[in-house]
């Protein structure tokens, strides 16, 4: 079963066993009373969130003393809990899906997704150049700005994401 690495449990605040919550993840909303997630320290079901100030409490964990065992865990969620939690708006993707994706301009390939990266408020797709074009002495990876400039379309269920003007990118990596 994969895990996708959502938030991480920070300090206790105040005396009742809230605890700051470091949010990785573009859904808060799933961090809601009754949500349970595995964490490096075991299972956790939230009792309370609190979405403005990320402050969380968790069952079990409800005395300062005990919420301090949670200092520093790290939350995570499935693939399946994920796609269950995290409704989608409509052209929204979940990175894990574009992950394996074939980058095609023109009907040529120029790669496979490898990763996502967020840098400042944009998403890049880090990019494995396609063998044919390393044979052509392209360099083997590049990053491409998730936006519409680039982005022409995605199909998650062929796995391939079309893009624009992503070669002069490659070609000038």
């Amino acid at each position: 079963m994969s895990k996708i690495f959502i938030a991480q449990i920070g300090k206790t605040v105040g005396l009742h066993g809230d605890m700051k919550l470091h949010i990785h993840s573009d859904f808060p909303a799933q961090f809601k009373a009754g949500s349970q997630f595995q964490t490096d320290r075991g299972i956790v079901e939230f009792i309370k969130f609190d979405p403005k100030n990320s402050i969380a409490r968790f069952k079990g964990y409800e005395s300062l003393e005990s919420a301090k065992k949670l200092t520093n865990a790290n939350i995570y969620s499935t693939f399946e809990q994920t796609k269950e939690n995290c409704l989608l708006g409509e052209g929204q993707y979940f990175w894990f899906d574009m992950i394996g994706c074939k980058i095609i301009e023109n009907m040529e390939v120029l790669g496979v997704v490898k990763d996502i990266e967020r840098y400042t408020n944009s998403d890049y797709l880090e990019i494995t150049t396609d063998e044919a074009l390393i044979a052509k002495n392209m360099p083997k990876s590049f990053l491409i700005p998730y936006i519409p400039r680039y982005i022409s379309s995605v199909d998650i269920v062929s796995k391939e994401i079309f893009v624009i003007d992503a070669k002069s990118i490659l070609e000038n990596s």
